[in-house]
């Protein structure tokens, strides 16, 4: 064996000898907490951006982290308990889903960075000092502002224009912001000389029977849902009583139209997922989350479901058809 290829031999023993010693990188954890079941779909493509995004800033699940993700729903029994394993497993930081799970998490922790996504209201509800400057351990991105309201009153009128009466369902419960949105609803309800009726449900028994009730059997009769986590989840029944009552209804999101809804307007709760992992991602190297700035969503989508409106009898006007995602 000539001197060159001992030594190119000594060379590799040597570099495999190092990379044996090198220290397996730190795992680090975060936790997630999501408010709907696992089953829910735009749930899992939520969770699913999330993850692509922590690897995009070179976080893989598995080689260098670890999430630990809990699939609850909107209700305080499985919030609370899925809130508490991930705070017991002491994650780096936890992304918790809309108003109901970060108010679960903060019960069990007001040290452990959180970053929400998709809360309509941190500072009225004291989760936060400010937007600019949160403070504590809480950031992230809002959902909506209250004027909203107002505009899913008009996009209402516009697309259904006999409308009359329209029913505005949530649980109060899990939308404890509801009468920032019922203010601008009324105001626009008034210039369009539209009557509104205030609908809250606490059970999804309860959903079809309260919107009859408040809506009786007169005609011209409209719904809106607001933003909130138990009409997402109990979607499919709200789409259906909509559907067997031929009223014609405004949601906050796409799923909505997506499943079978009228027509949607509000933010992109996906991108929001995606939008959350560079502030995991900077809190993970070391910044502190009362120091991120809570975010307002900049990106709206209007979506209308044409079968649906052929099925009320529903023309779109041209104004709306212009800047909609229509889906067929």
């Amino acid at each position: 064996m000539n001197n060159r290829r001992k030594l190119v031999i000594a060379l590799g023993a040597l570099s495999v000898g190092l990379a044996r010693a090198q220290p397996a990188e730190r795992l680090r954890r975060v936790g997630v907490l999501m408010n709907r079941p696992a089953s829910d779909r735009d749930a899992q493509a939520s969770f699913a951006v999330f993850k692509q995004g922590l690897e995009k800033l070179g976080w893989a699940d598995g080689r260098n982290l670890r999430i630990d993700h809990r699939w609850a729903t909107a209700d305080a029994k499985s919030l609370r308990p899925a809130a508490a394993e991930l705070v017991g497993l002491q994650p780096e930081v936890i992304l918790a889903s809309a108003t109901d799970g970060l108010a679960a998490l903060r019960q069990e922790t007001r040290t452990i960075p959180i970053v929400f996504v998709s809360v309509s209201d941190p500072v009225g509800q004291g989760l936060v000092a400010s937007l600019a400057r949160p403070g504590g351990n809480i950031t992230g991105f809002t959902a909506f502002e209250f004027s909203m309201g107002g505009k899913w009153m008009q996009i209402l009128k516009e697309i259904a224009p006999r409308v009359a009466r329209v029913a505005v369902v949530f649980n109060p419960v899990t939308a404890p912001y509801y009468a920032s949105f019922l203010g601008p609803i009324e105001a626009a309800a008034r210039l369009l000389a539209v009557e509104t009726i205030a609908v809250p449900v606490r059970d999804p028994a309860e959903i079809e029977g309260a919107i009859t009730a408040a809506l009786g059997r007169k005609s011209q009769g409209g719904l809106i849902a607001l933003s909130d986590a138990f009409t997402a989840i109990h979607r499919a029944q709200v789409i259906a009583v909509a559907a067997r009552h031929r009223l014609p209804a405004m949601y906050a999101f796409r799923f909505f139209p997506a499943e079978g809804g009228l027509i949607s307007y509000g933010i992109d709760r996906v991108d929001l997922y995606r939008q959350a992992a560079p502030y995991v991602d900077r809190i993970l190297r070391g910044e502190n989350p009362g120091g991120l700035p809570v975010q307002q969503p900049t990106k709206f989508e209007l979506v209308i479901n044409r079968n649906t409106a052929k099925a009320l009898g529903l023309t779109i006007p041209q104004s709306l058809l212009i800047s909609a995602e229509v889906i067929e």
